[in-house]
């Protein structure tokens, strides 16, 4: 390859893989000597790439962290993976990463090729997202402070908002983030109340990283060994400790199959029930009005057996309905 420009760009592409090169097997790829593969490298780090080299019979280059983000260079499928996510960042429910996301996806739209653009356009029109990132805003600083603090090991302190408005300090042990597609969560070791927490990170305010390393303790669940699978089973416990459980069991006109696909998994595995229709029973945490609204965005005919608290919602709820589609019917 004797285009040097070419070959720079092609060799930054073999650098941005997480490993580290030989430079014969990169004079190899790039059909050059040796010698061209330390110029290149050189050439490499005076535009601001930190490339690596160590020595020896099994060394060679690698890229490193910089003190600034250099330019990328993108094969075709991570270009339509990057284009996709941040279409979907960009009707997230963070407040900031919206309007974030749509300026790095203009920029990189802007020199997709128009296959590439037809790929991502294509995957996007055929992806229903369940979640519509109803949940409330959140300043994406406070989402990056609690996540650097918990990768980091670091303690907390932060202002918490409760659901009934009472301000409190707190000082924890992050643990880890957990999404739910609606909001954030925030699961650590409260160190006043001794004992584990779980915080809604929209109710989180001034946080504020103390430079305090920690060890992380270990999750009350059982036959846990650490990480975001623990973490994840010690919300879900949490959250059904906070709502009261609801049995649901419920028919609907339609294969179990279709409307599997349109229920969240959190709200069980409809049956078959033989009669060309299917059967949902389990038991859920989740209020009653986001059940009642998951059922009705199945689209079929459905018929609510129990629990009967959900029964009379959804009575409540369609004669409402029905009041709204037909204002001038309950006029005197």
């Amino acid at each position: 390859m004797t285009d040097t420009p070419a070959r720079l760009l092609k060799l930054l592409s073999l650098l941005q893989t997480p490993r580290e090169w030989p430079g014969g097997e990169l004079a190899e790829r790039l059909d050059v000597s040796p010698r061209t593969i330390r110029r290149d490298v050189d050439r490499l780090r005076e535009l601001g790439y930190p490339v690596e080299a160590s020595r020896g019979s099994l060394g060679g280059y690698r890229l490193v962290a910089g003190a600034a983000m250099p330019p990328l260079v993108l094969d075709d499928e991570e270009a339509v993976a990057i284009a996709v996510g941040l279409r979907a960042g960009a009707g997230h429910a963070i407040e900031g990463v919206d309007e974030a996301s749509v300026r790095a996806l203009a920029k990189l739209e802007q020199v997709l090729p128009s296959r590439l653009r037809h790929r991502v356009s294509a995957l996007q029109n055929a992806t229903v997202p369940l979640a519509r990132g109803d949940g409330a805003t959140i300043d994406p600083r406070t989402l990056t402070t609690l996540a650097s603090a918990a990768t980091g090991q670091e303690r907390l302190r932060f202002a918490y908002r409760s659901g009934d408005g009472t301000e409190t300090r707190r000082q924890v042990e992050p643990y880890r983030l957990v999404s739910t597609g609606r909001r954030w969560y925030l699961v650590a070791y409260d160190l006043l109340r001794e004992d584990w927490r779980t915080f809604r990170v929209d109710r989180v305010s001034e946080p504020f990283a103390t430079g305090v390393r920690f060890t992380p303790r270990p999750l009350p669940v059982e036959g846990g060994g650490g990480g975001a699978e623990d973490a994840a089973r010690y919300f879900a416990r949490s959250m059904a400790g906070g709502q009261p459980e609801l049995r649901l069991d419920v028919r609907f006109a339609a294969p179990a199959e279709s409307v599997g696909a349109r229920l969240p998994p959190t709200l069980g595995v409809p049956e078959p029930d033989g009669e060309g229709g299917c059967r949902l029973r389990s038991s859920v945490t989740d209020s009653l009005e986001w059940v009642a609204l998951r059922l009705a965005l199945v689209e079929c005919e459905f018929t609510v057996l129990g629990p009967p608290q959900l029964v009379a919602h959804l009575e409540s709820l369609g004669a409402r309905l029905t009041r709204a589609a037909s204002p001038g019917a309950g006029a005197s």
